[in-house]
């Protein structure tokens, strides 16, 4: 997800992308291996088998393990794994009438008919949590049916973004290390980029992670309209980026399109990217910085200060100042691609 809340947006002037690195898919998919290391997720079926005995014992319940990658989520709470209640694996067409039980904490999180709530405040009925204006403007259902229909496009004029095709060229040399396992694409918005992971056959499993339910809403309904799409090897899950709701040192990569700069914390939601990916796991992600002419802005670093309090939108003034981001929150091999404002950025966990 992401939209930028400050009025120096209205200023910024695109430039033209050059010197990119290109790279081009194979016309096959890769096979999709599957990670052992991560089956952390224990799965009753919905046919779950009750063996009868005779009295005074009780009716022995057969949990069935489930050997695949596609067992990675955890309770935000306590971040033991779960046990998932109604269906044998996870994906778009599974969620509805699914539960994901924590046996640790006792606490259940339930499927609708678009996706997971995973979020710690799921199934409170009079308590919420409020999140800041540059979280909160994603859930009106005008801001998530406009996303695709406009407003990413506006990013190429004003921010020097490729665009989402030449987006994921760019970040494919990044994310080698995690090709065949499992992706979290992190502040998703309507699945602009969980679309592309998923159709591309690069991944075992790419899992749609935003706080808005209406964008995740909207990813359902582009999802819908292709009869083709691969709906078994993608999840929809709404999560805080703070929290995740994954096991540690479980996610082979993250993603985060346009996204970090609308983080009310973006040291926390990194920090939390570094707990759950897996020794040499990748995070990548793109933003946009204000040096160069906007290095002489006068008070430009005091007054971001004052933007980021009201809006919760966070404005970044150099490379350094991400790579020092990343590197607090225990990633290393930090490098990044450049066009005017845009930025793209990876780093990885250590192995």
């Amino acid at each position: 997800m992401a939209a930028v809340f400050s009025n120096l947006s209205s200023v910024w002037i695109p430039s033209q992308f050059g010197n990119s690195r290109r790279f081009f898919f194979k016309s096959c998919a890769r096979p999709r291996l599957f990670d052992k290391r991560i089956f952390a997720v224990k799965v009753r079926a919905s046919s779950t088998a009750v063996v009868e005995a005779k009295p005074p014992t009780e009716p022995i319940v057969v949990e069935n393990e489930v050997s695949s990658s596609k067992s990675i989520l955890a309770c935000p709470i306590c971040y033991e794994s779960l046990t998932l209640i109604g269906n044998r694996v996870l994906s778009v067409e599974s969620a509805a009438g699914s539960t994901l039980q924590c046996n640790t904490c006792k606490k259940s999180f339930y499927g609708n008919q678009t996706h997971y709530d995973m979020t710690v405040s799921s199934g409170a009925k009079d308590y919420g949590a409020p999140m800041p204006p540059s979280t909160e403007i994603f859930r009106f259902p005008l801001i998530s049916f406009l996303y695709e229909r406009g407003w990413r496009q506006s990013f190429s004029i004003w921010g020097g973004f490729p665009g989402p095709e030449k987006e994921f060229e760019l970040m494919r040399d990044f994310l080698k290390p995690a090709l065949d396992g499992n992706i979290v694409d992190a502040s998703c918005g309507s699945g602009l980029f969980s679309r592309l992971f998923a159709q591309s056959g690069l991944f075992s499993l790419v899992i749609a992670l935003d706080y808005s339910e209406n964008m995740l809403r909207q990813c359902y309904e582009f999802i819908k309209q292709e009869e083709t799409f691969p709906k078994e090897n993608l999840t929809l899950v709404r999560a805080d980026i703070s929290r995740l709701p994954f096991v540690s040192s479980s996610v082979d990569a993250v993603h985060a399109g346009a996204a970090l700069h609308c983080w009310p914390s973006p040291s926390t939601a990194v920090a939390e990217i570094s707990r759950v990916l897996r020794p040499g796991g990748v995070f990548v992600a793109t933003t946009y910085i204000l040096d160069g002419p906007f290095a002489f802005v006068p008070f430009l670093r005091r007054q971001r200060q004052n933007i980021a309090a009201i809006s919760g939108s966070h404005i970044f003034l150099s490379e350094r100042e991400l790579q020092d981001l990343c590197t607090a929150c225990g990633l290393v091999g930090f490098t990044s691609i450049r066009n005017g404002p845009f930025v793209m950025i990876s780093a990885s966990k250590p192995i």
